[in-house]
């Protein structure tokens, strides 16, 4: 399946939550709190979905949440998870988090994974002192991700890391906003999404399919 490149105000509006990280997506939803489409808006009621359409929007809602990762890259995702030691849906989330996109975003480079990904793809990032243009590396604990010197004056970067409030960057991670960089410390433990996903309900999903 390819990537989705469509407006993510709908996506927002298929889930009735925030996904795209887009700060004027709460005021989308508040004024359009219904799903997409000529039949998003039934004599003003939601559809109610089956077991495994319920199931199904949970893990679409966690794939669009991080950027929109493809199917068959985020099964192998579960699939990983589901064969390692603990918590299924938790080493799932850990290991998402360990995208360098998605290291790009939480350290406040970005302002949304989806621009994570763009910087990570167009080599402005370095990892430990060496481009990465895959957004899917896998960050270990000691790395230090930073922006490239040459990029750091591009206006959109130094404005996001700037605004950055070191309170917001997870434990895990080490912020120093004056150099552009952070560091992993720690792998990501007790992470808190930005909505509520039922990760039981992913698990679920792909023990049927």
């Amino acid at each position: 399946m390819s990537r989705y490149i469509g407006p993510w105000s709908k996506i927002d509006r298929r889930f009735g939550v925030v996904v795209s990280g887009k700060k004027s997506a709460g005021r989308i939803l508040s004024r359009r709190n219904f799903p997409p489409g000529q039949h998003g808006r039934v004599k003003g009621r939601k559809r109610k979905l089956t077991e495994f359409g319920l199931r199904l929007m949970e893990k679409q809602k966690l794939k669009f949440l991080y950027g929109g990762i493809r199917e068959k890259q985020f099964k192998r995702y579960f699939e990983e998870a589901s064969k390692a030691k603990g918590n299924t849906g938790q080493v799932l989330i850990q290991l998402l988090e360990r995208r360098l996109d998605n290291v790009v975003y939480r350290l406040g480079m970005a302002s949304t994974r989806r621009q994570a990904r763009q910087m990570v793809s167009h080599g402005h990032i370095l990892v430990n002192g060496k481009k990465v243009d895959i957004p899917s590396y896998r960050v270990n604990v000691g790395d230090i991700i930073e922006l490239k010197p040459t990029s750091r004056d591009v206006p959109q970067f130094r404005e996001n890391i700037e605004n950055i409030d070191p309170r917001s960057v997870p434990p895990w991670l080490e912020l120093d906003k004056e150099n552009f960089r952070g560091k992993v410390i720690d792998l990501p433990k007790d992470v808190q999404l930005e909505v509520p996903v039922n990760l039981q309900y992913i698990i679920e999903f792909y023990s049927r399919v």
